[in-house]
Formats: C-alpha cells, structure tokens, sequence
C-alpha cells in the first residue's frame, strides 16, 4: 500500500465499504475484534508523527495486532544505521505489516522491495500520503454523499505536500473535480504550465476558488521544507489566501472545512473557522482509525489488489 495514483474506483470503494464496518467496531464500548490476532503490526516512523502513527496503533490494536514502534529518534538510525540494515532489522523481528514514515520520497518502496512484510506508506516525503488521502474520501463522501459531480477546492502549499496529491488520486476516480488555489510560488511549476492532472483545474484568487464548492481543505504551510523567499510573510499569507469565516460563506450551504493536520490557526485557517459548524477537522482524526484498521485487515486477511467487496468477515465483525 504505497500509494494510490493507480488505484481504480472499485479498489478505493472496497477500502471506503470495509471503513464502514470498522467505524461500527470503534463504536462499540469495548473497540476490539480479532482479525489480526497473531500479527505484528511494526511502526517505523523516521519523520515526526502524531495523528497518524497513534491512529495506525490503535487502529493495530483494536485488530488484536502486536504492535513494534520504532521511530528514528532513539534508535540506530539515530547512530547512523542505513535504511537498508534497518530493514534487515525489521525482517528480524518478524512483523507482518511495516507502517513507513521517512522523509525521502520513495523510501517505501526501497522497503518494500527488499522486505518480506506487507508496507504501508504513512507519508514519504512531498511524495504521497495514501491512508491520508483515503480518509478524506471516506470523510467527504460521509458529510456530502455521493462525491460524482461535486468540486472539491485544496488551498494552500501544493508542491510541498502529499497529503494535495493524494487527495487527488482518491477524489478524481471517485467522480469528483479539483480546484487548486494558493500562492503560485507553492504550486508544482509543471502544474502551473498546463500539465494539470485530470481533473484538476489552478485558479489562484482564493475567492473566485470557493464560489460555489462542495468542500474545502486547506494544508499546512510545510516551512520546514521551504526555502526562503516563497511567501511574502505569514501576515500577507493570512490575508490573500487564509480561510476565513467570511470566506467559507462563498461555499455552497453547509459545505465542510477540512484540514490534515497539524494546523497553523491564525494563518491557513482562522480558529472559528477550524472550529465552527463546518469544520469536519476532529471527524477527520476519528474516521482515520477507522480507514487504517480496513487497510490493515485487507492487507492481512484479505486481498485489497482483487477489487472484489469485503469478505463476509467484516460483515460478521460489524455484526458482533
């Protein structure tokens, strides 16, 4: 599960139908089911994590997983240990699944091919972040049904972030448009040039972006991958492309708010924004768990390559 840019429609439904059954398994008082009992779940985060190295832990154990954290703080990556002996470690320890975060774009297909356990990717640089991206499908299509049709806008720092891409790769097969808007500056230059995904259009002015949309996400400015000089100041950010409480007024009525995470309040989004009526920003966090427990049981007692429905295991977890 590396990334989703050549997934079809039928294999991201099949996520987003056994997603239904799990969110029912979270909401139960004791949140456990046994799929996965007998697995080790190992969570290799080489790049800072919170929502979701937590949310595939609890999504691990709430399958009865084992569960291996292994971050690069603390550990021999810290003393200079290549990628490639870190997977020899984790073949060592016998795990089942491998959850990837690494700054390096690609480095989880590197482990991928040379490792004997299922990988998920969690994030590999600007590259792509597919459980990310499944859950904001699985989070839209919940709020305003059917996405065929409906005009998604992604506002923000583009070039810079996985999470655009991959919201993309699972917004698009599902029927949906996309419009971008943020500073040029933060917008792949290959896109600016007409080279634009299908189904994805660039308007720059923020306003004449939100007109009418079904949904908006904003992303995080990512200035830790920035080099100087892409933004005029994080005042004049605010100002030109913030999201705004005047603004999501341009949207259709009720269209949600969306944000990955973590968020800069006061600059890509205002707080009463983030935390208003609209905002689906925590039921993003929530549904999460639910989107890496599907994953986790495809991959481990199901075939998430066939495009075939859920097995009727999941039909009888949601039953019991």
């Amino acid at each position: 599960m590396l990334a989703t840019d050549d997934w079809s429609r039928a294999e991201i439904e099949q996520v987003l139908e056994t997603t239904e059954a799990m969110l029912e398994i979270l909401s139960r008082p004791i949140r456990r089911a046994p799929p996965l009992r007998g697995r080790t779940v190992i969570l290799f985060f080489a790049e800072a994590s919170t929502r979701t190295r937590v949310s595939f832990e609890l999504a691990a154990k709430a399958l009865s997983a084992d569960v291996v954290n292994i971050s690069a703080s603390g550990s021999s990556v810290e003393k200079g240990e290549s990628l490639l002996d870190t997977v020899r470690t984790l073949e060592a320890l016998g795990g089942d699944i491998v959850v990837m975060r690494h700054a390096a774009s690609g480095a989880p297909y590197f482990v991928a091919q040379r490792c004997g356990a299922a990988v998920i990717n969690a994030g590999d640089g600007w590259h792509a972040h597919p459980t990310q991206g499944l859950l904001d499908a699985f989070t839209l299509r919940r709020a305003i049904g059917d996405l065929a049709g409906k005009r998604v806008v992604i506002v923000g720092d583009v070039v810079h972030s996985r999470v655009a891409r991959s919201d993309i790769h699972a917004f698009v097969p599902l029927g949906a448009t996309v419009t971008l808007s943020g500073p040029p500056t933060l917008q792949p230059a290959a896109w600016l040039h007409g080279a634009l995904p299908a189904g994805v259009t660039y308007e720059p002015d923020l306003d004449r972006a939100l007109d009418g949309a079904d949904a908006v996400i904003t992303l995080r400015l990512q200035t830790e991958r920035q080099e100087g000089g892409l933004i005029p100041s994080l005042r004049e950010y605010a100002r030109v492309w913030g999201l705004s409480e005047a603004r999501v007024q341009r949207m259709k009525d009720g269209a949600p708010v969306m944000h990955p995470g973590p968020m800069n309040e006061g600059v890509e989004i205002e707080a009463a924004v983030a935390h208003g009526a609209r905002s689906l920003i925590e039921t993003q966090v929530t549904n999460g768990v639910a989107v890496r427990m599907a994953l986790l049981y495809l991959l481990s007692a199901g075939d998430a390559a066939s495009g075939t429905a859920p097995g009727p295991e999941v039909t009888a977890m949601a039953a019991t």
